[in-house]
């Protein structure tokens, strides 16, 4: 007799099997927020039939600039599309510090149209720790290259950091896209393939994730070169390289870079950049000097 072997079942990723307790886990925090704000802090007048000492649904609506039945159902955790520009007029709206707003973003599964430029990992301990590092430049950075923290003399070795969007606060965009930022880099090609295959690497981890979605579409649209590279497939593990950087104002600067990881790999690391030579430590040296005065000269005015 013939049988027919069981047709495997099919399962479910794990993303898909997220949504539903993704939904019900935002319903919980946008009610809990809505509950917790009174109306005086957010400008309006406290009415005597006011029975709750929060906020009401429709308030909640209508700050936000959304329809009063779309913000019930997404309390009720109902499965609908959620974009980030509502998100992010939600987070206004409610008061969100940093750290709540990236919450509410990851519990959205969306990507932050306008993230933080202060991200709740960086403890004023560890930019103490940045600071005390000076005159090398340093800096913090996820796996993404996103800069989230650095020291003066960083934010001047490859141009004027601090005159950067926080948007474009990142070492791929900059390094394929800005001018000033890639002028700055010695040995550029190379530098741009080790990068991307870099970021290659640990995209792995990262195949869903909205962010890195939004980073790698905004790269490809942007920049012929990091589509070349891209497309060769590379992949490159973490490790110490020596640089060499071409700075408009003291001149060309060697340097040892090191990664020394937060967490688990992959995760945020700090990076620093330690003179290879007695030029390069002098010229850092002078460039840690104009970064302070600009900064005494910027808080005079």
């Amino acid at each position: 007799m013939t049988t027919t072997a069981p047709t495997p079942a099919v399962r479910a990723p794990a993303r898909d099997a997220e949504g539903p307790v993704r939904r019900h886990e935002l319903a919980a925090f946008l009610r809990h927020r809505r509950e917790h704000i009174s109306p005086e802090r957010v400008g309006l007048v406290r009415g005597p039939r006011r029975r709750t000492p929060g906020l009401r649904r429709e308030e909640v609506a209508q700050l936000s600039a959304v329809g009063v039945t779309w913000y019930t159902w997404l309390e009720q955790a109902r499965d609908i599309q959620v974009s980030g520009q509502v998100l992010d007029a939600l987070a206004r709206t409610l008061l969100l510090d940093p750290g709540e707003r990236a919450h509410l973003f990851r519990l959205a599964d969306a990507t932050d149209p306008t993230p933080a430029t202060a991200c709740p990992s960086i403890t004023p301990a560890l930019r103490a720790v940045l600071a005390g590092l000076e005159p090398n430049p340093a800096c913090v950075q996820n796996s993404r290259y996103d800069i989230l923290a650095h020291n003066r003399t960083y934010g001047l070795l490859l141009g004027d950091l601090d005159a950067v969007p926080p948007e474009d606060r990142n070492c791929m965009i900059l390094s394929y896209t800005d001018s000033e930022w890639r002028s700055s880099i010695v040995h550029l090609e190379e530098t741009q393939r080790l990068m991307a295959a870099r970021l290659r690497a640990t995209m792995a981890g990262h195949l869903a994730d909205p962010a890195w979605k939004a980073l790698l579409k905004r790269l490809t649209a942007e920049s012929a070169e990091f589509r070349a590279a891209w497309d060769r497939h590379e992949v490159v593990a973490t490790r110490g390289k020596r640089k060499e950087f071409r700075n408009r104002l003291v001149g060309r600067v060697t340097v040892d870079h090191s990664d020394f990881f937060l967490g688990p790999e992959q995760g945020p690391r700090m990076i620093t950049y330690t003179p290879a030579d007695e030029e390069s430590r002098e010229r850092l040296e002078r460039l840690h000097a104009i970064a302070v005065e600009r900064e005494h000269a910027g808080r005079g005015r």
